[in-house]
């Protein structure tokens, strides 16, 4: 049966528009890369615990090849289970929806068979499409189940997408979020302006998946004007693949900024923006950028593997891996930022997520 945003939970609801941290969840392989259920077990726990708002399954951090590897909805159904067995406490639950109309249709109805709330939509497969066959394939899907728009970085796939079809996107009855990820100052806007042309900045909640600007866009106002007037909205929290590491320093994080907007309101402390620049740099090291991403995935696999979440880094493909000099990098990073790393947490609680 299809899904309708009318058909959430109340909590669902308000925990997205009060803010969340969603982590874009790993797949967990052993050796022979093959799933390896127990550790993707311990990853949900993780994340549970970490007090993460929701979680992101399906996507590219779960790796886009699942579905050729027939795991889609074992995986997506192992994280609602396990996430189910966990905690009762309210979760936004959100699977990566992908590939042409008739695939993306196919997956939302799996998804909601499954008890997930929204489905974030890639439009990689239609980079060549017009403005119009986009609109009609977010259409389409937004039949099944409500949707999270997704603004991929060009770098990795994604189209782009101007603020015409941002503005069409929030106008539809299904949208219920946007991820903005094209890593890019202008094309961020443009998603800002076609929000409040449509008038749905109350309704379709803009969450961060610009690696780059986390804390900034999660820290600052955005304006743009409508009728002469200037309205502004602001990101309620952020669903990220950098997220899958140190969640439970994200949570503290996106609370003390929530809270110093609640305090200070336009005046946020120093420190506090000055964190931006601090967790980009780690970002930097995480998704390989000195090697045009080529160990998003992989890197962070490192940093969770360190930590004892994950037996390897093993990628689906036996391609993907860390970049040249990402090991170091890694070292780096982890070395100058330590106290923005939650290892503390996992090694009081990895024995009992094993388990």
């Amino acid at each position: 049966m299809p899904l309708n945003r009318s058909d959430l939970p109340r909590e669902v609801l308000q925990l997205l528009a009060d803010g969340a941290v969603i982590p874009a969840h790993p797949l967990a392989l052993d050796a022979r890369r093959q799933f390896d259920r127990r550790r993707q077990r311990a990853l949900t726990r993780y994340y549970v615990d970490a007090g993460a708002g929701g979680l992101a399954v399906g996507v590219h951090t779960t790796q886009f090849a699942i579905r050729e590897h027939g795991l889609y909805e074992r995986v997506l159904a192992s994280a609602m289970e396990d996430r189910l067995a966990w905690s009762d406490r309210p979760m936004a639950m959100i699977a990566g929806l992908c590939g042409r109309t008739e695939q993306a249709r196919r997956e939302a109805r799996i998804a909601v068979g499954l008890g997930y709330h929204a489905g974030l939509l890639s439009l990689a497969a239609l980079a060549s499409a017009s403005e119009d066959e986009r609109i009609a394939h977010c259409e389409a899907v937004a039949q099944e189940i409500p949707l999270v728009g997704f603004y991929l970085q060009t770098a990795v796939g994604g189209p782009t997408l101007p603020h015409s079809f941002w503005r069409r996107f929030a106008s539809l009855p299904n949208a219920l979020a946007i991820k903005v990820a094209p890593f890019h100052r202008y094309r961020t806007l443009d998603v800002v302006r076609g929000l409040v042309d449509a008038g749905a900045e109350e309704r379709v909640y803009l969450y961060t998946g610009n690696d780059d600007h986390i804390v900034l866009d999660l820290a600052l106002p955005f304006t743009a004007m409508r009728d002469g007037r200037p309205v502004t909205v602001r990101f309620r929290g952020g669903l990220l693949g950098h997220w899958s590491v140190w969640t439970a320093k994200a949570v503290e994080q996106l609370e003390a900024i929530k809270a110093a907007i609640a305090t200070h309101g336009g005046s946020l402390p120093p420190q506090l923006l000055a964190l931006d620049s601090r967790v980009t740099d780690c970002n930097s090291a995480f998704f390989d950028v000195r090697n045009d991403f080529h160990g998003c995935i992989a890197g962070c696999h490192e940093v969770l593997r360190r930590q004892g979440l994950l037996e390897g880094i093993w990628c689906l493909d036996p391609q993907e891996g860390l970049g040249a000099g990402q090991p170091q990098e890694i070292d780096r990073v982890l070395r100058e930022h330590a106290d923005l790393a939650d290892d503390a947490f996992v090694r009081a609680n990895l024995e009992r997520w094993l388990s």
